[in-house]
């Protein structure tokens, strides 16, 4: 039986996710980690499952009934943050909206869809839009944190919908539905 990879997630507008995109690009460059470019810029809500390519639909219909119910709100990006040893991130406000619509999204996939696997490693959420990670090694690590903690990056935009991501091999790709 055939299964897709596939996760759901927030996507800041096209042109704060060409913001990011360069910021990635940048930590590919400068401290080899290229992990980061295999997804487009996104704050993740229901961390990767796999599904069964026959039940697509019933996926499909549980994402649009969530947007359809989600009332916009603003969700603001600001300056760089770390999960010590590998990972860079852009860091997102607290966000009492945001930790809501996740765990709409959670209870959701676990109540209709049966995945009970929401969170990693069950830690508690925590939004950020990652630009390096996994392939990042322990040195260059500590070198990019050194850079990014000096720096400054501020933006905002509205969430009006939630994706799903599908992976294809190699990277994720948006899913129209």
């Amino acid at each position: 039986m055939s299964e897709s990879l596939y996760f759901i997630a927030v996507l800041p507008p096209e042109e704060i996710q060409d913001e990011i995109t360069h910021l990635k690009h940048e930590v590919a460059e400068k401290f080899d980690s290229k992990h980061a470019l295999r997804s487009p810029p996104h704050i993740t809500l229901h961390m990767p499952f796999k599904w069964k390519d026959k039940r697509y639909e019933e996926l499909v219909d549980v994402i649009k009934n969530l947007n359809s119910d989600l009332m916009p709100f603003e969700v603001r990006l600001k300056n760089f943050d770390f999960f010590e040893p590998r990972v860079v991130f852009v860091d997102v406000v607290e966000n009492g909206r945001l930790e809501e619509l996740q765990k709409k999204v959670v209870d959701a996939c676990r109540k209709e869809l049966k995945l009970d696997n929401a969170n990693y490693k069950n830690r508690p959420f925590h939004p950020h839009v990652t630009i390096g990670f996994r392939d990042l090694k322990k040195r260059l690590f500590y070198e990019a944190k050194k850079e990014f903690e000096e720096r400054n990056y501020d933006s905002s935009f509205q969430v009006d919908q939630i994706t799903l991501l599908k992976h294809d091999g190699k990277k994720w790709n948006t899913m129209d539905l």
